[in-house]
């Protein structure tokens, strides 16, 4: 689930061998099939500012480009001149302490929806409510996004019962609930919102590559969340790991895909581009890096 590597995404003569294309028909495929039809806001902000080169940071004066992973703050552009996107669930993502920040593209997420994205560099890992998250993870036992509501539901009815046999004290209606995400003072707002994304409230994705993961995705505070997979999902990434699948995405393609199934499985109506702006910079680095790559021969 690795990212970006700041220090190498303009340029042609890139470390990265592993994103040589082996033939001219991977190269066609490459190019041809992702990121194809996006609803995007216009990238001529990221032409000028490329333009312009690598900037210093204001907060840490780093030389960055876009933005700075360091600081999670934006290089060269300014908040207006980029998408703003609201989710319909909260994303937590788990970062393993060895993974570069330069090279990790959940930052991309965390500039474009700032109020529903939450970075933790493990062993970091806040507490969850076991039936509203889940963990976006490839394994044995992980569902797909059609089913995952189900699922939870049915978690959600087996703990009910199970605490059913048990006395319990009625909860004031003055007290908060641990752990709640939203808070309404309208009695119909709150139940609209709970509708929309119930009983799913949070998602949680592991930044790392993909050899580094073993150690976060089997922690035990991870253990007793649902597993959701992205089985039919291929990754563009310029930066594939060498003898992993194509099914092994990048961090950003990984919560975009998983919030444009889940819009399109479990909210209504259907997707019409409501989070393509999550790829706003993937999208157009992608381009840039993979036109370098062909001039230069690469591919």
């Amino acid at each position: 689930m690795s990212g970006l590597d700041q220090n190498q995404h303009l340029y042609p003569s890139c470390r990265d061998k592993t994103t040589v294309c082996s033939d001219s028909s991977d190269t066609h495929d490459l190019a041809k099939q992702p990121l194809q039809g996006l609803k995007l806001a216009s990238h001529a902000v990221l032409e000028e500012a490329q333009k312009k080169g690598r900037l210093k940071c204001s907060k840490c004066g780093g030389s960055r480009m876009f933005f700075c992973y360091t600081c999670c703050t934006l290089v060269g552009v300014s908040l207006q001149e980029i998408p703003v996107i609201k989710l319909p669930v909260k994303i937590d993502i788990i970062k393993h302490p060895n993974e570069t920040d330069g090279k990790s593209t959940a930052i991309h997420a965390k500039i474009l929806a700032p109020g529903d994205v939450t970075i933790y560099t493990y062993p970091c890992i806040p507490e969850f409510e076991k039936d509203k998250v889940v963990l976006v993870f490839p394994g044995p036992g992980a569902v797909s996004v059609q089913d995952m509501m189900q699922c939870l539901r049915d978690r959600s009815n087996s703990r009910t019962r199970d605490s059913s046999d048990e006395p319990c004290i009625k909860r004031l209606r003055s007290e908060g609930v641990q752990g709640a995400t939203h808070t309404a003072e309208n009695p119909d707002e709150a139940k609209g919102s709970e509708s929309k994304v119930h009983p799913l409230q949070r998602v949680v994705f592991i930044d790392s590559t993909w050899n580094q993961t073993n150690k976060i995705s089997t922690d035990e505070r991870l253990q007793d969340l649902l597993q959701v997979e992205l089985k039919m999902r291929k990754t563009c990434f310029w930066r594939r790991q060498k003898g992993k699948p194509d099914t092994y995405l990048a961090t950003i393609e990984a919560i975009y895909y998983f919030l444009k199934d889940f819009h399109e499985h479990c909210l209504t109506p259907g997707y019409d581009g409501e989070y393509d702006n999550l790829l706003f910079f993937y999208s157009y680095l992608h381009t840039v890096i993979n036109k370098a790559k062909t001039s230069a021969g690469k591919c």
